[in-house]
C-alpha cells in the first residue's frame, strides 16, 4: 500500500531515509534527518509517498520524496523525484515502480508534464528501473553543484 506520508509516519520514514542516505555515504544523524523530513511535511515543501508492506501493514518499506518547482526552458511546473528508496530486503518486487507510478499520478493531478530525477552513476539497478519506466537520460545538459561556504 502506498500513501502520502504524514507526521505520524515520521519515525519509520526517518529509518528508511537514513538507509537511503547511507547509500550515498552520508553519516547517520536520525535527529537531523527526522527534523528535515518533519519540516518538509509541515511546511508543505515536499510530497512524500510511503510504501507499506502488504503483509505487515504497519511496516514501511520504501518512499519517494518529491519537490515541485519550475522549468524556464519548458515554461511550466515540473516535479523533481529527488529521493526514491526501497528497503533492500524487499527489492525486485515492484515497490519502486509503484512509487514512480504514484508520482506520475501526482504529476497528472497537478497538470505537470515532466518528472526529473538524478541518481548516482554507479546506481545501475535504479537506472534500469528508470529506463524501464520510460525516463530518458539527458545527454544535452550537465549538472553542476557549487558549495557555498
Amino acid at each position: 500500500m502506498i500513501q502520502k506520508a504524514t507526521i505520524n509516519d515520521l519515525d519509520q520514514l526517518t529509518i528508511l531515509f537514513d538507509k537511503y542516505l547511507a547509500f550515498y555515504k552520508k553519516p547517520s544523524n536520525l535527529k537531523n534527518q527526522k527534523s528535515y523530513l518533519k519540516e518538509r511535511i509541515e511546511n508543505n515543501e515536499a510530497i512524500i509517498f510511503i510504501a507499506f508492506d502488504d503483509e505487515i501493514k504497519d511496516k514501511a518499506i520504501g518512499f519517494a520524496l518529491i519537490y515541485s518547482t519550475f522549468s524556464s526552458l519548458l515554461l511550466s511546473k515540473i516535479l523533481i523525484l529527488n529521493d526514491l528508496y526501497v528497503d533492500s530486503s524487499i527489492r525486485k518486487k515492484g515497490i519502486g515502480q509503484k512509487l514512480i507510478l504514484e508520482t506520475v499520478e501526482l504529476a497528472k493531478e497537478l497538470n505537470v508534464n515532466l518528472i526529473r530525477l538524478r541518481t548516482a552513476k554507479n546506481n545501475v539497478i535504479a537506472q534500469e528501473l528508470y529506463h524501464k519506466m520510460g525516463f530518458v537520460r539527458d545527454e544535452y545538459q550537465h549538472t553542476y553543484d557549487f558549495t557555498v561556504k
